[in-house]
Order: structure tokens, then C-alpha cells, then sequence
């Protein structure tokens, strides 16, 4: 299994940038997806996942800019981050389960990761 994560860069706040994740090994339709960020000094959070239903949740610092959604065909997890701000300059990652999962799991629960991709957001 692995994950690998593009997308980041660095924009002015207000800006927007599009990560995605794809995926490879997983049965990926039901896969539990989520991501995750870490920002310098601070412990890693969960920012948003996508559970086996479907249903997508988020964290309320980023709830109402960001969206999470994946292309099954594609095999490719996304984030597409709106309104950003210097509070969301992070480390973003993609991650996984291989079975079937529900609700905010943590980084240690979940099976598989990417390496991660660098945000960084100016005033």
C-alpha cells in the first residue's frame, strides 16, 4: 500500500490550493480516508476524513473552507482548501485504513500514510 500526496505549495492568504493523495493497494471504495496536518511546534490534528459511507467531516477550524472528496476511478483522495490563512501553513498528509471505518480516528490508528506535503500560507 501506498499513498502519495501533491498539491502544496505557497500562496497568499485568501488563496486556495487542491491536494490530492493517490492511493495504491487499497479496495479503495470503502476505504476510511482522512487527512491530517502538523504544524511547526504543534501536534499533528485531524483536519478531515471521508468514512466508508461517504459521509465527510471536518474539523471546525477548517469546516465551511475546506472539502474533501475522492475520485474511486482515479484512486485519488482530495482537499481543496479555500480561504486559507498563515494558520494552516503545515505539513499535510494523506492517510488510511484498509477496512471499513467510522468516526475521527487517530494518526496512530490509522494503517498507512503518505509522506506528507508542505502549505505554506503568507500574510
Amino acid at each position: 500500500v501506498q499513498l502519495v500526496e501533491s498539491g502544496g505549495g505557497s500562496v497568499q492568504a485568501g488563496g486556495s490550493l487542491r491536494l490530492s493523495c493517490v492511493a495504491s493497494g487499497l479496495i479503495y471504495s470503502s476505504n476510511y480516508m482522512s487527512w491530517f496536518r502538523q504544524a511547526p511546534g504543534k501536534e499533528r490534528e485531524g483536519v478531515a476524513y471521508i468514512d466508508s459511507d461517504g459521509r465527510t467531516v471536518y474539523a471546525g477550524s477548517v469546516k465551511g473552507r475546506f472539502t474533501i472528496s475522492r475520485d474511486n476511478a482515479k484512486n485519488t483522495l482530495y482537499l481543496q482548501m479555500n480561504s486559507l490563512t498563515p494558520e494552516d501553513t503545515a505539513m499535510y498528509y494523506c492517510a488510511a485504513i484498509r477496512g471499513r471505518g467510522y468516526g475521527w480516528l487517530t494518526w496512530s490508528q490509522m494503517g498507512y500514510w503518505g509522506r506528507g506535503t508542505q502549505v505554506t500560507v503568507s500574510s
